[in-house]
C-alpha cells in the first residue's frame, strides 16, 4: 500500500509540473547564456514564465542583469524590461537549480584538437543537475551532440540517486535551430524538434516549447532528436563543400563559378543553390558533421562524404590565400611585405560571433608568409589576430589606399562597399558582393 501511494504522489509530481507550465508559473532555468540560451530564455520570459540563467562569464551576467545586451538578435530594451519585471535574472550559482522547474541545457560543444567530440560542457551541467535533482522537473538538452548522448551519457547521471526518468523527472532532447542574424526566421518562429525518453517525457517537454514556439515537432525519441540537427548541419557541411569544389573546378578552367550557380538555380525542380566562401565557421557547420563521423566510426562506418567534405572545407582559406599571392604576383608585387586588409572576422554577416571563423585562419596564413595583416569588422570592434590584439580599422579612403590588397571575407550590411570598390587597388570579393556590376573592373578579383 506504502509503495502504491509513493508511486502516485511521484506521478503526480510531473503532473503538477505540467499545471505549472499551462499556467505559466513554472521556473525554467537556462544553462549557458550564449546565441541559443539568451533568446531562448528572453522568449521564456516574455511569454510571462520567470526564468533564471545560468553562466560561468561574469560578463553575460552582468549584462543580462542590467539589460545590457551582447548578442545583436536580443535587444538591450528586451533585457531592461525583463529585469525591471524580474522576469528575468542571471547568476553563476548552480545550486539556485533545484528551484528551477524546467532546466535547458544550452552549452557548447566543441571539437578537440583531434577533431573527437569535446562533451566536458555538457557533463559540467548534467552534473550540476543531477546534483540537485529532485521529483517534478524536466531536463532537456539541446546542445548539438551525437546520437545517443541523452540517454546514454545524461540519463545515468540523472538516475544515479535513484529517481527514475518519466516516473519522477523528465529528460529530452531538442536541436538549437538558431540561425544569429537572420530577422526572418527566429526562435518563436522556427519549428522545435523534441525527442523523449519515454511518452511522458516528449509530452511535457512539447508542452513546455509550445508556450514560446508556433510549430513543435514530436520525434519517437531523443536519438532521432539528435540525429536530426546533425543530418540539417551535415547536409549544409557537404553541400557546400560540393560547390566549394566547383569553385576551384571553375578556376582552373576560366570559369566564373557564380554565373554558373546562378544559372543553375533557375531550374525550378531537383537543385538547391549553395555557395562557395572562404570557409566554414560558426559553432555549428564545422563540428556537428564531425560528431556524426566520430558516431559513425565508433560502429565501424566510415562516413566518407562527410570527411571529404571537411577536407575541402577546410581548404578554402589557403586557397583564398594562395589567390591573394596570385594577384599581387600579376602586379608584380609579393606576398612577403605587403599590407593585406582583410574585411569581417565574423564568421557570418551582421553578428559579432567569430567562433572558427576562417578570417582567422586566412589571417594567420598571410602573417606566416610575410604580409602584414589588418582588419575592419564593425562588429567585432577587437580581436586576437595573429597572437596579439588588434583593433578594426577604419575604411577611410587613405586606408584602402595604402593596401595592398582588400579582401571581403564577411559581407557585413552595414560597410561601404562602393567606397571600398572606389579606393582599393586590388580587391578580392569571396562573397560576390559585386555580383551586379555590368562592367568588373580588372583589380576587381572573385573567389
Amino acid at each position: 500500500m506504502g509503495r502504491g501511494v509513493a508511486r502516485v504522489s511521484q506521478s503526480a509530481s510531473l503532473d503538477q509540473l505540467a499545471k505549472r507550465i499551462r499556467a505559466k508559473t513554472a521556473r525554467v532555468g537556462v544553462i549557458g547564456l550564449g546565441y541559443v540560451g539568451l533568446p531562448l530564455a528572453v522568449e521564456f520570459a516574455k511569454e510571462g514564465l520567470t526564468v533564471l540563467g545560468f553562466d560561468l562569464d561574469s560578463s553575460r551576467i552582468e549584462g543580462v542583469n542590467r539589460g545590457r545586451s551582447y548578442i545583436p538578435d536580443v535587444p538591450s530594451d528586451d533585457l531592461i524590461q525583463l529585469a525591471r519585471t524580474k522576469r528575468l535574472s542571471a547568476s553563476a550559482e548552480f545550486r539556485a537549480l533545484s528551484s528551477c522547474d524546467a532546466i535547458i541545457i544550452c552549452v557548447p560543444t566543441p571539437l578537440r584538437k583531434t577533431r573527437e567530440p569535446d562533451m566536458s560542457f555538457i557533463l559540467s551541467a548534467g552534473q550540476a543537475i543531477a546534483t540537485s535533482l529532485r521529483r517534478g522537473q524536466l531536463i532537456v538538452l539541446e546542445s548539438t551532440t551525437y546520437p545517443g548522448t541523452t540517454d546514454e551519457v545524461i540519463l545515468p547521471m540523472l538516475e544515479a540517486k535513484g529517481l527514475k526518468v518519466g516516473r519522477d523527472f523528465a529528460l529530452a532532447f531538442s536541436p538549437e535551430r538558431i540561425d544569429p542574424g537572420n530577422t526572418r526566421h527566429t526562435t518563436r518562429t522556427i519549428p522545435k524538434v523534441v525527442g523523449g525518453v519515454t511518452p511522458t517525457c516528449q509530452r511535457l517537454a512539447v508542452l513546455l516549447y509550445s508556450q514560446i514556439i508556433r510549430t513543435v515537432v514530436p520525434v519517437s525519441s531523443t536519438k532521432v532528436a539528435e540525429m536530426v540537427k546533425l543530418l540539417e548541419n551535415t547536409f549544409r557541411a557537404v553541400n557546400i563543400g560540393l560547390v566549394n569544389e566547383i569553385a576551384l573546378m571553375c578556376d582552373k578552367l576560366g570559369l566564373d563559378v557564380w554565373e554558373v550557380i546562378e544559372a543553375a538555380k533557375t531550374k525550378p525542380f531537383g537543385f538547391m543553390p549553395f555557395y562557395p566562401g572562404p570557409g566554414i565557421g560558426g559553432h555549428c557547420i564545422p563540428a556537428d558533421p564531425m560528431y556524426l563521423a566520430w558516431k559513425a566510426r565508433v560502429h565501424g562506418f566510415e562516413a566518407r562524404f562527410i570527411e571529404l567534405a571537411d577536407q575541402l572545407n577546410h581548404s578554402m582559406p589557403h586557397y583564398v590565400v594562395e589567390k591573394i599571392n596570385r594577384a599581387l604576383n600579376g602586379r608584380k608585387k609579393a606576398l612577403n611585405g605587403s599590407r593585406i586588409l582583410l574585411i569581417g572576422l565574423a564568421y557570418k554577416k551582421d553578428v559579432n560571433d567569430t567562433r572558427d571563423s576562417p578570417a582567422f585562419e586566412i589571417a594567420q596564413a598571410l602573417s606566416e608568409r610575410g604580409a602584414q595583416v589588418v582588419y575592419h569588422d564593425p562588429y567585432v570592434p577587437t580581436a586576437c589576430l595573429n597572437g596579439l590584439r588588434a583593433c578594426s580599422v577604419a575604411l577611410t579612403p587613405d586606408e584602402l589606399k595604402r593596401s595592398d590588397c582588400v579582401a571581403i571575407l564577411t559581407d557585413h550590411s552595414n560597410v561601404d562597399y562602393d567606397g571600398v570598390l572606389r579606393h582599393a587597388s586590388l580587391l578580392l570579393d569571396t562573397r560576390n558582393h559585386y555580383r551586379h556590376l555590368t562592367e568588373r573592373p580588372a583589380r576587381l578579383i572573385s573567389l
